[in-house]
């Protein structure tokens, strides 16, 4: 992936449409009946026409055509956009979601405010992955290399002991939308560590999620890791063992709470 990442990287490409001569009660339904959805484009073939959003509908007669209704008036993206200036638009228009359109003027993908926020989610993950292998390096002395993968939640070993139940809400809130880092997890001689995202992790368990995305760092050799030892102390096997604290808050919170 590029240094500054584009439209089209981040950008949904199986985009659900509705016709200009579907009425507005059909699309009403479809937007009701859909994940999230607060507005479709209309496209007459593969050529955006307009875009009608919930707004659009809402004391509009049933029976009308939407194409009556639409707004006409687009502002789209292109697949070569930086999301940062698509991240502009959005903020600025105070629209949600931008039709992706080739140099045809083709519908090629959508790209959403939510797809924005994971953009600089994924730019901020490989920072901390960073920091983590320049530590190892420099303590065990050892070459090191890094993978993207799915990893099985029941492989790893936790290296913390417990989470708290209220951040489990807002990593639960992050996983409904695609919105979760990947993992950090580092690999030694086979024997996978979590380092990174113990409320994730319990979050996609409690949701029934059996695999996650994360960023795998492998030694060349297999090192006595400090945070196995901290594992190993706290009779921590697998992620069944870490407990959900559910009679304290986070100390942030805590501390937030005192200031206030």
């Amino acid at each position: 992936m590029s240094g500054k990442p584009t439209v089209g990287e981040y950008m949904t490409r199986d985009v659900e449409t509705v016709s200009p001569d579907e009425t507005v009660g059909a699309v009403a339904r479809r937007m009701a009946d859909s994940d999230g959805h607060n507005g479709f484009p209309v496209t007459q073939g593969r050529t955006v026409e307009g875009f009608v959003s919930a707004a659009d509908l809402l004391l509009a007669d049933e029976e009308a055509p939407v194409f009556t209704v639409m707004s006409d008036d687009l502002i789209v993206a292109h697949p070569d956009m930086k999301v940062t200036d698509a991240a502009r638009v959005i903020l600025r228009s105070g629209i949600q979601r931008l039709p992706v359109v080739d140099d045809a003027d083709n519908l090629v993908g959508i790209i959403s405010n939510t797809d924005v926020v994971r953009s600089q989610i994924e730019r901020a993950t490989p920072s901390k992955v960073g920091k983590l292998m320049r530590t190892l390096e420099q303590i065990h002395n050892v070459g090191l290399s890094e993978e993207r993968r799915e990893v099985r939640l029941t492989d790893l070993t936790p290296t913390q002991a417990r989470v708290y139940a209220d951040e489990l809400e807002g990593r639960q809130y992050e996983l409904e939308r695609g919105l979760a880092e990947p993992l950090v997890v580092i690999d030694n001689g086979g024997e996978l560590h979590l380092a990174d995202g113990h409320h994730r992790v319990m979050a996609a368990h409690e949701a029934g999620i059996d695999e996650m995305d994360a960023y795998v760092i492998v030694p060349d050799q297999p090192v006595d890791l400090g945070m196995a030892k901290t594992a190993k102390n706290e009779g921590l096997d697998d992620i069944t063992d870490i407990e959900i604290v559910d009679y304290a808050r986070h100390p942030l919170v805590e501390t937030t709470k005192r200031l206030q």
